[in-house]
């Protein structure tokens, strides 16, 4: 019979419920760390019979806990996510891995000395459309890749710490960084900061791979409509995934050229199926299958410290206007 290992969980805010609530239904839950008294109540909610501790020590102390969910502020997350590798755990750091790549990569070379599992929570990697997508582009359904697009946009929550590229970008930077396999040699960011001095509420960024694919992340939290789409474009076929509406589509279009002339091929566009599986629950098995077979993580801490590799470039293009920013020396 295999064990189920044990966890803790970092933090019971506005995701982190989730992890506490999923992780408890696997049976893997231990521990729920959260110093807010509202939270802590709403943790008792959701696992009555799971010790709800303010202390970080207790939780880390305790021999069934294998693993620790860092569901914390992202300013937290280097410092709650060392202390845990120096306790000996396994760590699950949700996106961002950290908000610097210095800090990442600290993590990443302490995980590596430990022998520790580290894993970032880039929850779109385990969502059944984005794995069936992947593998479309992978089998070369879509021949050569040309470009993707992807627009996240919502009339949504507005942050004050961080604005909207860090908040919303990092989800695609990890799934395009993925169907491209590899890391963009040029970063370009634009935007713009009209609610709050100095948050961007609208970025525009460009990833330019040496491959010639380029990709466009269009996010924002100021737009009258929820569109969340990724676009993939190659020279035999396109693919389209609309999360709002829950639908992967393949549209068998191109264009071929006759007589001197390059003529758009249009084809109907085929529904692609896909499993109804919960991402987040996937993304807690695959944390939980890697503490017990000792794997690496499909989102490793070393994607994780990439995806901060090409933030960090695009928030640098950003504050310059735009300037292209080179990934040569990041991306070693």
């Amino acid at each position: 019979m295999t064990t189920t290992p044990g966890v803790a969980v970092i933090g019971c805010g506005h995701w982190g419920q989730n992890l506490v609530r999923v992780l408890h239904s696997l049976g893997a839950l231990r521990v729920v760390v959260e110093t807010d008294p509202g939270r802590s109540a709403r943790a008792r909610e959701l696992a009555p019979d799971v010790l709800v501790t303010a202390d970080l020590g207790e939780a880390l102390a305790r021999d069934e806990v294998q693993g620790v969910v860092v569901a914390a502020p992202a300013e937290h997350h280097h410092a709650l996510a060392r202390t845990a590798l120096e306790a000996g755990k396994d760590v699950f750091v949700e996106k961002p891995l950290t908000t610097e790549v210095a800090t990442a990569q600290d993590l990443v070379s302490l995980a590596a000395e430990r022998d520790a599992v580290l894993m970032v929570g880039h929850l779109l990697e385990y969502h059944p459309a984005y794995l069936a997508l992947h593998e479309l582009v992978a089998k070369g359904e879509l021949g050569k890749l040309y470009y993707l697009i992807s627009n996240r946009l919502n009339l949504g929550k507005i942050r004050t710490e961080e604005n909207a590229l860090w908040s919303f970008a990092p989800h695609d930077i990890a799934l395009m960084l993925r169907l491209v396999g590899s890391m963009p040699g040029q970063v370009v960011a634009t935007g713009g900061a009209y609610i709050q001095p100095n948050i961007a509420d609208v970025t525009v960024t460009q990833l330019l791979f040496d491959t010639g694919v380029r990709s466009h992340i269009f996010v924002s939290w100021l737009h009258p409509y929820k569109e969340h789409r990724l676009v993939v474009i190659g020279s035999d076929r396109m693919a389209s995934y609309d999360d709002v509406n829950k639908r992967l589509v393949l549209y068998d279009q191109r264009v071929d050229w006759k007589e001197g002339q390059p003529i758009p091929v249009r084809g109907e566009g085929t529904p692609v199926p896909f499993d109804e599986d919960e991402p987040l629950e996937r993304e807690c098995r695959h944390f939980l299958e890697c503490i017990r077979t000792r794997s690496t993580p499909r989102t490793s801490g070393v994607e994780g410290l990439r995806v901060l590799q090409v933030l960090e470039a695009a928030q640098r293009s950003l504050m310059q206007n735009g300037r292209p920013t080179s990934l040569e020396i990041e991306a070693r």
